[in-house]
């Protein structure tokens, strides 16, 4: 049956079939959230692989890191993720994540609560961009900007 999944212990009575509820495909809001945390994986991970798979590699990427200027093309973009991959190891927590879709375009706004391996961190407003194309999802842009403690 499409969209039902077996139950693995169906097979244990002859005759008996045991069936879960339907599967429900995935939004695209939620696709969105777990990309947008496996980006956050592969950050924490300093996984350099991983953040590619992520991203598109087209020359109109943009990222901006707080308090760096506006990189452009996928190029800068990874170089600027194996510069700071050399630095000290940050732990995220994710909080106020929103995500947005229109069309084949989609994004999430979400705070970062930066826990820096040296001791400090603090608060990081970011919002990545994200756009379908041939069915898949990649982000296209990053932009983070310091929270000033109030």
């Amino acid at each position: 049956m499409a969209g039902v999944r077996r139950s693995a212990h169906s097979a244990d009575v002859p005759g008996q079939h045991v069936y879960a509820a339907p599967i429900e495909p995935a939004t695209d809001q939620d696709v969105l959230l777990a990309l947008n945390r496996q980006f956050y994986e592969a950050f924490e991970a300093r996984d350099l692989d991983g953040m590619s798979e992520i991203w598109d590699h087209g020359d109109d990427v943009v990222c901006t890191h707080p308090g760096w200027t506006t990189l452009h093309g996928w190029a800068a973009v990874a170089a600027s993720w194996f510069a700071l991959f050399q630095g000290p190891v940050n732990q995220f927590i994710l909080t106020n994540e929103v995500v947005a879709v229109a069309g084949d375009a989609g994004w999430v706004s979400v705070d970062e609560n930066v826990i820096a391996e040296q001791g400090g961190g603090g608060t990081v407003a970011a919002l990545n961009l994200f756009v379908r194309s041939d069915g898949t999802w990649r982000m296209v842009a990053h932009h983070g900007s310091s929270v000033v403690p109030q």
